[in-house]
């Protein structure tokens, strides 16, 4: 798969619609996949009407204003409420993990940039549901994700790590005074704000791991989780040069006054990497640094990217290979097909086959991502999940895939516009040579007589579109450009 890796040279500077970097279609679909999760035609539409600083604002403010996912009935069940209530615990936390699920699902079709950062911080602030499988854990670590996506990451820091679910996943509630348990100071530096061996040492893990102490206290484990001053180191403790007698609060405060350029260096060079390109442009992470430093406000230092030349340049567009939920949900919400109730539970079930599943990244470190979401296992599966929603389509709302012709052709009866409007609104880039295009027309026309195309018989009322916008639709699934974002 042909991916573009060499260095964007563009600078933060705004961006400017010029003759060499219109603003069109393809430079509003590059911003609607990697800010949200793609978009059909009528929102594109709508998006070039506006300035590119207008539009970026309008998507962060769509995802600041959203609503949060209502707190749910369960939201600090334990097991002793399951009992009370005479539900089977496995079962009904199961239930519950599918709920909160569904809803994130459904954020991505409508709120793009705050699931996308959901999905993003718990690969970045990574826990594991199998490990604490509690559902009240769960709802926490996710509202505390959903409220601090876009906010203070030095605020966000200091709320996830006594989460449940974190507690538990990092062995948070195994460390004691009297059984010290570094996991957690280890990975607060190494993964979740310095980087690996950046500006710590392994006295400085030591000394963090004694002042985290004390948060044990619980009744069982689907309980929540509290501090406990019986189990809290009392000694002073060096960390970063700084003694004294800290504690949780003090880890977080001494870290970010010590640490605050190496801070926003690691976390800009990841948002870089997730919302660019897998090439890192180390001056453009710079800038982005030395903006987010001044006050960890990760709103702010998304705006300036998204509004950036860098952002828009044409060498960033299909730089990327789409995770599951990335191609996934592109489809859904470029083709605006309608779903069957249960579908979005199937999707979820299918994305996890492909290596995406939700709340369980692979280890510690998240999944890697990019090329790593391919290989030849995934790649084939990729194809009949996708092959799943078509066949979906065809079953259930056969005159949608009618109007997905008609509307990304201006209901042409031309078989080449018809083919090449479709597949343009899934390729980040145009195909590769007219050939592509023209193999694709041909499967498009399928077996009827050329004839009906030359003399201008066919066109799309005919009773054979549905089936065969289905061929087009298997066929362009397949192009290697169609994983890329």
């Amino acid at each position: 798969m042909a991916v573009y890796t060499s260095c964007i040279t563009s600078t933060l500077q705004p961006y400017v619609p010029s003759t060499e970097n219109p603003w069109n279609e393809e430079r509003v679909r590059h911003a609607f996949r990697r800010i949200g999760y793609d978009a059909n035609k009528s929102t594109i539409s709508n998006a070039l009407s506006l300035a590119p600083d207008v539009f970026i604002d309008q998507l962060i403010d769509a995802s600041l204003n959203a609503p949060h996912w209502p707190t749910p009935t369960w939201a600090e069940f334990t097991n002793d409420d399951y009992n009370n209530l005479g539900f089977d615990f496995d079962e009904q936390t199961q239930a519950n993990q599918v709920e909160l699920m569904i809803a994130l699902v459904d954020q991505m079709q409508t709120v793009g940039l705050k699931s996308r950062l959901i999905m993003f911080w718990s690969n970045h602030f990574v826990t594991r549901l199998e490990d604490y499988y509690v559902s009240n854990h769960l709802y926490e670590y996710y509202n505390t994700l959903e409220i601090h996506a876009l906010g203070n990451f030095q605020d966000f820091v200091r709320a996830i790590g006594t989460t449940g679910a974190m507690l538990v996943f990092l062995n948070g509630v195994e460390n004691t005074s009297y059984s010290p348990n570094e996991n957690y100071a280890r990975e607060l530096y190494e993964l979740f704000t310095l980087g690996v061996d950046n500006g710590y040492t392994q006295n400085d893990i030591v000394e963090t791991s004694k002042a985290l102490t004390g948060y044990n206290h619980r009744v069982n484990w689907t309980y929540p989780i509290n501090f406990d001053n019986s189990t809290f180191n009392e000694t002073d403790k060096t960390i970063f040069g700084q003694t004294g007698n800290w504690g949780y609060d003090d880890v977080i405060d001494i870290l970010f006054q010590e640490k605050a350029p190496l801070i926003a260096q690691h976390i800009c060079k990841k948002l870089y990497k997730y919302f660019v390109s897998p090439t890192v442009n180390e001056d453009i992470v710079a800038a982005m640094a030395n903006s987010f430093v001044l006050d960890f406000n990760i709103e702010n230092v998304l705006r300036i990217l998204f509004k950036s030349d860098h952002f828009f340049d044409q060498k960033s567009i299909g730089t990327q290979i789409k995770s599951p939920y990335d191609m996934t949900i592109s489809y859904l919400k470029v083709t605006n097909f309608s779903l069957s109730p249960d579908f979005y539970q199937g999707m979820i079930y299918y994305n996890g086959v492909l290596g995406q599943n939700m709340f369980e990244p692979v280890d510690v470190a998240g999944w890697q991502s990019d090329r790593d979401w391919i290989n030849s296992s995934t790649l084939g599966g990729r194809w009949e999940i996708l092959q799943w929603f078509i066949w979906h389509t065809w079953n259930s709302y056969n005159e949608e895939l009618r109007t997905l012709a008609v509307e990304s052709s201006n209901n042409s009866n031309d078989p080449y516009v018809v083919t090449k409007t479709i597949i343009d609104r899934f390729m980040p880039l145009e195909l590769f040579s007219i050939e592509d295009y023209q193999a694709a027309t041909d499967v498009f026309k399928h077996d009827l007589p050329e004839n009906y195309y030359e003399n201008q018989i066919w066109n799309l009322q005919w009773d054979s579109v549905p089936y065969q916008v289905v061929l087009l639709l298997i066929h362009l699934i397949k192009f290697p450009e169609f994983q890329l974002k």
